[in-house]
């Protein structure tokens, strides 16, 4: 038993290469999300919306759902390491386009670009730690890739968001851009040349999302992610205006939300550990109840301030559990997908992204920011009965459900 244990640890290169690749994630979390701290100086500085500019938040997020399934389809079929240097490459000129931008056209020009190849780094990385992990690290080390978005806004996004403070918003994207660089120089060293190539066709893998279990499951990160989005889109006007936080503390509370956020990583993993599907449909009630609990707590900036940080423990607490969730129904029902599943995840939150910032759009112009509280526990709760639905078919089905758990630790 003891030689088991000591065949999968993690050597030297595998542990380089996870740090690779969850600084990869890193970076483009810091490139997503950071414009959420700088939304009202890119409306004042373009003289737009701040609704309009709310769409450069939800507009990266549709084309990262869009692309990323059908260019991951398309390029699996392409050698790893060259693809990931290429895409890398692309995503350093896509953030010093969007760092030279004096327009809204050119901005979101850049943000799309940016948005695919991001998307498709996050399902290759995905992939490759597959590949390259022991068979009882892949979660641990999927987990931690997927860490790197969380990390990123504990750090990346309030130092961004300062910078962009203190100079300007232009600034952050050239920040951004550096990191793409070390990310580059660190990928040309550390990414194994030799990668195995996905032998289905694009269409056989695209397949995978007429299968109506998929679909459902695929639609749970997206309800939840919605309804926390609807509400962190709006962020930084709600803490001004909506709580009468001075600009000043803006960076420190988004460092503080993304802390709180790191313990949504830690619950994920509690969650994930045993039968994590059955779990998530009470784990986005009490997600309805901390998000419904803001329409009545942001006219204080102290209680206001604990149900946006609740918010951020539960943001990320389904990652784990539907990440090997999806990957594992695709070995069921199309074994030859079960890469491409790996992109799902993050599309699926990409679309959720894109729905809550619709819908606080929406709300804002129609109504106020406390209505964004309503709106968002709506969408948790839809999330809820989507995870208890899929749950019951899993039991129905007992032998799909024991195919699916028994090959996901869960």
């Amino acid at each position: 038993m003891t030689t088991d244990v000591k065949k999968e640890r993690l050597n030297t290169k595998q542990k380089v290469l996870a740090f690779t690749l969850t600084l990869l994630t890193f970076v483009m979390g810091t490139s997503e999300f950071v414009i959420v701290g700088l939304l009202t100086e890119v409306s004042s500085d373009l003289q737009i919306s701040l609704a309009t500019a709310g769409t450069l938040v939800s507009g990266f997020a549709i084309a990262y759902a869009i692309g990323t399934p059908l260019l991951t389809a398309f390029v699996s079929r392409f050698p790893k390491y060259p693809l990931m240097l290429t895409l890398i490459s692309l995503f350093i000129i896509g953030n010093v386009i969007s760092a030279l931008s004096g327009s809204y056209e050119l901005l979101i020009f850049s943000r799309i670009i940016t948005a695919v190849v991001s998307g498709v780094l996050v399902a290759l990385s995905m992939s490759i730690a597959s590949d390259i992990m022991p068979e009882n690290k892949k979660g641990p080390i999927i987990a931690l890739i997927f860490a790197g978005f969380t990390i990123s806004n504990v750090i990346g996004v309030p130092l961004g968001t300062l910078i962009g403070q203190l100079g300007n918003w232009q600034l952050t994207f050239w920040f951004t851009t550096a990191l793409g660089v070390i990310s580059l120089v660190m990928s040309i060293f550390i990414l194994p040349r030799k990668l195995k190539v996905a032998k289905a066709s694009a269409k056989e893998q695209l397949a995978l999302l007429s299968n109506p279990r998929m679909i459902l499951a695929f639609f749970i990160p997206t309800f939840s992610i919605a309804g926390t989005y609807t509400i962190y889109t709006y962020i930084t006007p709600i803490l001004e205006e909506g709580m009468g936080v001075s600009k000043s503390y803006v960076s420190a509370i988004l460092l503080a939300y993304g802390a709180f956020s790191i313990l949504s990583n830690v619950l994920a993993g509690k969650i994930a550990s045993q039968n994590g599907i059955s779990k998530l449909r009470f784990v986005f009630f009490v997600q309805a109840l901390i998000l419904g609990s803001l329409y009545f707590t942001m006219e204080s900036t102290f209680m206001g301030l604990i149900s946006l940080m609740l918010m951020a423990v539960m943001i990320y607490a389904m990652n784990a559990t539907i990440q090997l969730y999806l990957m594992n129904l695709a070995v069921v029902y199309f074994p030859s997908a079960k890469d491409f599943a790996s992109s799902l995840t993050p599309v699926a939150v990409n679309i959720g992204i894109a729905l809550g910032a619709t819908l606080g759009g929406y709300t804002v112009a129609n109504g106020s920011y406390a209505d964004l509280a309503w709106v968002g526990g709506l969408c948790a709760l839809a999330a809820s009965g989507l995870a208890y639905a899929s749950y019951r078919l899993d039991r129905k089905n007992s032998y799909s459900h024991a195919e699916v758990y028994e090959g996901s630790d869960l």
